[in-house]
């Protein structure tokens, strides 16, 4: 199989260690940033950092909730009314607030049910740039995608995009788990700033994807010519995942990292493989994660009668993550659809057995050195479980290999190097 990561490190890198030799002043803008966003805020943090590391001079231009960044990347804050914000969910803005005409988008967008973010974010950097562009020899959108972005070129500012995947496939899952028509209709409502983020990304030079896959979908969704893209894998961060030896792993116990509400992520397929499983043998479920109070997952545990076998952890902290995974049996991916699969490659990372489905990019990131089933199949996750439970040998096998292939193929120095190829293609095509 082919290393996602393409190309090894190449000779400049090599002459040099890793350190670039004529440091680059780059931005990356982020709509959102905070890592408890998702893969995406995650994706901003490692780069940027890894970036950091090779030599660069690093930016993040993010709209809230904000990034936590490290030491040496530097924040540059884009607030917005930030209608989504938990603390104060769908406030109204004030009248002086809506004089500002990105603002009324941004609360007619929320509104009438849309996400209007990705648009009004893209404004906002499009004016930020007018005035603080000329230092950066880069822009990297981390799939904002929006109109504002457009103008970019016309201020003489290189500009290149992470699209992570199709979000066309997120909105058919939720259409198709919807049964009531209103219901369809506000799904299609919310995803409608897809339509933009389809002519956008056909304006562009260079697109950067995680996975064979997703190139694949994104093009074929977006309808973007296979030569604008570059395929360069995630890494994984072995600081915080990692084996822990002095851990004792626990007996019939499983692990999911999931967002558990979200239709793409496939819980429920667990939790039905689950709830058979118990009938013949003991069994235990912990979820990374919290349900929403009455929401489809909770409501489905509490059918099935899962509620003294399956635990919700809620959000916990990075140093936590190796602990977890060191006491689980096994980890289960069951995602109906990863444009990489960072949670595979994480329980690999710790040297835990993974079986996963093969949806999207998943089968790029298991590779050999773990069990694929198809996704949406309660019975194949049920029958890959059981295989495990009863062959400890075949476990112990499975995690080594997992660790292996995280150590030779997915790391963020890797990732950040080949990204610097990217953008120093996008830089010679610009001039």
């Amino acid at each position: 199989m082919e290393l996602l990561h393409g190309r090894k490190e190449k000779r400049l890198h090599k002459d040099t260690g890793g350190i670039a030799d004529s440091p680059l002043k780059i931005c990356i803008l982020t709509y959102r940033g905070n890592p408890t966003c998702g893969g995406q805020g995650v994706y901003v943090k490692r780069l940027s950092t890894a970036l950091r590391d090779l030599g660069h001079h690093v930016d993040v231009v993010s709209g809230p909730p904000y990034p936590h960044l490290d030491d040496g990347v530097t924040l540059r804050k884009l607030p917005s009314l930030d209608l989504y914000n938990p603390d104060d969910l769908f406030r109204v803005p004030s009248v002086r607030e809506l004089k500002s005409p990105i603002n009324l988008i941004e609360w007619l967008g929320v509104s009438s049910g849309g996400f209007p973010e990705p648009l009004t974010f893209s404004l906002r950097a499009y004016n930020f740039f007018r005035g603080n562009g000329h230092g950066y020899d880069i822009i990297h959108d981390n799939q904002c995608l929006g109109y504002g972005l457009l103008g970019l070129n016309g201020l003489g500012l290189p500009l290149v995009a992470t699209i992570h995947h199709p979000i066309t496939v997120d909105r058919d899952v939720e259409v198709e788990a919807e049964r009531k028509s209103w219901r369809k209709l506000k799904v299609h409502r919310w995803y409608s700033f897809l339509g933009m983020q389809g002519r956008t990304s056909r304006r562009l030079s260079h697109i950067i994807t995680v996975s064979e896959a997703s190139k694949k979908d994104i093009g074929g969704a977006f309808k973007i010519p296979a030569r604008k893209f570059r395929v360069i894998a995630n890494g994984i961060n072995t600081d915080i995942f990692h084996p822990e030896p002095g851990v004792k792993r626990r007996e019939n116990r499983l692990m999911v990292t999931n967002s558990a509400d979200t239709p793409l992520k496939g819980l429920r397929y667990l939790l039905e493989a689950v709830a058979s499983i118990r009938k013949k043998r003991k069994i235990s479920l912990t979820v990374i994660g919290q349900p929403k109070k009455d929401g489809v997952i909770d409501t489905l545990v509490r059918n099935l009668g899962l509620g003294n076998c399956v635990t919700f952890t809620g959000r916990i902290d990075d140093s936590e993550f190796a602990r977890y995974y060191a006491e689980t049996t096994m980890a289960v991916v069951p995602s109906i659809y990863e444009g990489f699969g960072l949670p595979a490659g994480e329980a690999m990372a710790c040297g835990v057995p993974v079986i996963s489905t093969t949806g999207g990019a998943l089968p790029e990131v298991v590779g050999d050195a773990g069990i694929l089933v198809p996704p949406g199949d309660a019975t194949a996750l049920e029958k890959s479980i059981l295989t495990l439970l009863d062959n400890p040998e075949k476990r112990d096998t499975l995690g080594r290999a997992g660790y292996e292939r995280v150590l030779n193929n997915f790391t963020w120095r890797n990732t950040a190097m080949n990204v610097v190829d990217v953008y120093q293609e996008a830089i010679d095509a610009h001039r």
